[in-house]
């Protein structure tokens, strides 16, 4: 399936004088591509800005291709097809919806999520979930700040997603724990880290490459909300290989552009039962004898994980 960025690209072959990099920052306009030998500041060809699409023309992790026009200056010419990319729906001018790509080309993504301060939203992990499940991105789940609970306790608050097959990660940036295994899932791999505002996404990067010297910030106490400290996606080099992209804090995150009835899809645990209700294009919300209602029932799924399903299918349904 084609998609704007390969139609924007289309019919293009490399011209002589183009080289190929990909963006590792994005901001006001402005593109910092690393090329083979060099960082490159770049802005867009006006042919590419004055393309109306519903989507980003290039965002970090995009392989572009680009003219160099001045020293350390360039313009991006095409934006190469992306082979994946984590997106929401973003509010556009006048009430309408457009795609916000938070990164391209990404091989997986952390989903980071702490045990407290802030507490656990899950209907915001489901959201990210569901994403990632119908996007064909591998999610890797990051419980942060896992010293002010335990690690019982910590290993209790998300056993409902270890149950149905993601793989947790338990850390503390205190005391170290679970660092080796952030570092080895992230070695040579491109991964985007998101998740909610405060849960400690740039201080588990620090602690995980102090080379980055990122900025932190402390959660609110009275609001029990964090404060957007990454204001600007960026993908950064790791020290021990691979990239790794920081993303500002989302406080909500809306499906880009998924029909209601793929929607059971992105939960994975509800795949074994679809097609196997009486009615055909049953939505498993209120038709009788549905297969997913009946596992609800024999506990195979649980209620919970159901809820955020409904709760989802009925608001962008």
């Amino acid at each position: 399936m084609s998609t704007p960025n390969a139609e924007a690209a289309a019919g293009e072959a490399a011209a002589p004088d183009r080289i190929t990099g990909t963006v590792l920052r994005a901001q006001s306009g402005f593109y910092w591509v690393q090329t083979a030998d060099v960082l490159i500041e770049c802005k867009l060809r006006g042919k590419l800005k004055r393309t109306r699409l519903d989507t980003d023309i290039a965002v970090i992790g995009d392989e572009v291709e680009l003219t160099v026009i001045a020293p350390g200056k360039g313009a991006i010419e095409a934006v190469l097809p992306r082979r994946s990319k984590l997106a929401r729906r973003a509010a556009g001018g006048r009430g309408a919806y457009k795609e916000d790509v938070l990164v391209a080309n990404a091989d997986q993504v952390l989903l980071t999520f702490a045990c407290a301060q802030p507490e656990l939203s899950a209907r915001m992990l489901d959201r990210y979930l569901v994403i990632c499940e119908l996007s064909a991105l591998e999610a890797v789940i990051v419980a942060t700040k896992v010293d002010l609970v335990g690690e019982a306790q910590a290993r209790a608050i998300f056993a409902p997603y270890e149950r149905i097959g993601y793989p947790v990660l338990y850390v503390s940036n205190t005391t170290g724990l679970g660092l080796d295994a952030v570092r080895a899932r992230l070695a040579g791999r491109i991964s985007v880290v998101t998740g909610k505002s405060g849960v400690g996404k740039s201080s588990l990067l620090n602690a995980l490459d102090p080379t980055l010297h990122l900025v932190t910030g402390a959660v609110s106490a009275t609001l029990n909300k964090g404060r957007h400290i990454t204001t600007v996606a960026a993908l950064m080099p790791l020290a021990g290989g691979g990239y790794v992209a920081d993303t500002p804090g989302i406080r909500e995150i809306g499906l880009w552009q998924v029909p209601p009835a793929d929607l059971a899809w992105g939960y994975r645990e509800l795949r074994p039962f679809l097609g196997a209700c009486y009615f055909a294009g049953c939505s498993h919300v209120h038709e009788p004898d549905c297969a997913v209602r009946d596992a609800v029932k024999r506990g195979q799924i649980t209620a919970e994980r159901y809820d955020s399903y409904v709760r989802l299918r009925t608001e962008e349904g």
